[in-house]
């Protein structure tokens, strides 16, 4: 074991503060880390704020990691000490199932590990996240950072980048595509950009004026203010695909009949029920298709960092220091960042 310096959250009602967590021993298969940068998701706020009901206290949020290899294990083959690496959303799964052996993980059918508030696979201990100096994860969860990727930036690309691309790169979208994309903040604007680089034309839909030269700025050739009824009237039956990044209920069906026939709809910011209720009727007379899409398989996730380094393309991120994560909680609540805080882990080097 290793002590590691973290930040925990120690109850819903409490700010996080300093936990001093261990580490594992490196099994044969694992890969130590030293942490440089960790992203900040708002999946991290509904943990330590216990908003899924799934929290185990204390919890070390943080699963956007990028960080330096310390140290393998014996049976490593891929990573060395020294090596730039990331681990996103997942440090483990069953690895054989169907899910397993067609590399989406995620879909694990025995449950996939999340890279923190899981139970480890072999020893039962809880899993903490990258709010923290360190992390040992096995070879396969581990990713390569590609020469030339701005690593701070990359960071959040290990999950508001996946989640964006996974479905963008299921259903197909590629040139001659017309993409929506509903919402613009840390996963939109991610959707913004992977959907152009991947050939498509691609509008926003925000409720906001204030958005639009925004939303253009990133990409966008098109934006719909979605409030506007006449807007959305002269986009309707119109879209080959709308990318829903939206993570509280909302009104789907105007953006449902913006799809074209044959046009789906992709949810992957709402994880409560939909409400107002989804009428069958704007599905059944387009034969649209509604959908959902969960990060994305390890495989997958690699592909997505080569393709950005490729392509040049980089999260908007806000750096912090770890002793301002409870200021940079109350800004993601109210929606004041620019898209993605990210945790310079060398300020670990002061915590208490």
């Amino acid at each position: 074991m290793t002590e590691a310096k973290a930040f925990a959250a120690y109850a819903d009602d409490q700010p996080l503060a300093p936990l001093s967590i261990d580490r594992r021993t490196p099994r044969p298969d694992d890969v130590a880390i030293e942490i440089l940068y960790c992203g900040v998701c708002h999946s991290d706020l509904h943990f330590a704020k216990n908003d899924w009901g799934l929290t185990r206290y204390p919890i070390v949020p943080g699963h956007e990691i990028v960080g330096r290899v310390t140290s393998v294990g014996s049976d490593v083959t891929r990573f060395k000490t020294g090596d730039v690496v990331g681990v996103g959303c997942m440090v483990d799964s069953c690895r054989t199932c169907s899910a397993c052996q067609d590399d989406v993980e995620q879909y694990c059918l025995n449950g996939f590990t999340m890279t923190y508030g899981s139970d480890d696979r072999h020893d039962g201990t809880l899993t903490q996240g990258g709010y923290s100096e360190s992390i040992v994860v096995s070879e396969h969860f581990v990713l390569t950072m590609p020469e030339g990727i701005d690593l701070p930036s990359a960071a959040p690309i290990l999950c508001a980048g996946i989640t964006t691309y996974s479905p963008l790169r299921h259903h197909g979208v590629g040139e001659g595509h017309r993409v929506g994309v509903i919402g613009m903040g840390g996963l939109g604007h991610m959707g913004v950009k992977l959907a152009r680089a991947l050939g498509a034309e691609v509008t926003v839909f925000t409720r906001s004026d204030a958005k639009v030269e925004e939303a253009k700025q990133h990409g966008a050739h098109h934006v719909v203010v979605s409030s506007d009824e006449e807007q959305m009237k002269a986009v309707a039956e119109t879209f080959d695909f709308m990318l829903d990044t939206v993570p509280v209920q909302h009104d789907i069906n105007p953006y449902l009949a913006a799809l074209r026939y044959d046009g789906t709809h992709i949810m992957v910011g709402l994880m409560d029920p939909i409400e107002p209720a989804v009428q069958g009727a704007n599905l059944i007379f387009k034969r649209r298709v509604l959908a959902g899409s969960l990060i994305g398989g390890i495989a997958e996730t690699q592909e997505l960092l080569d393709f950005c380094a490729e392509h040049k393309i980089t999260c908007d991120v806000e750096m912090i220091d770890m002793q301002t994560i409870n200021t940079a909680f109350e800004r993601m609540q109210k929606g004041d960042v620019r898209y993605r805080f990210v945790i310079d882990m060398a300020s670990m080097k002061n915590a208490a």
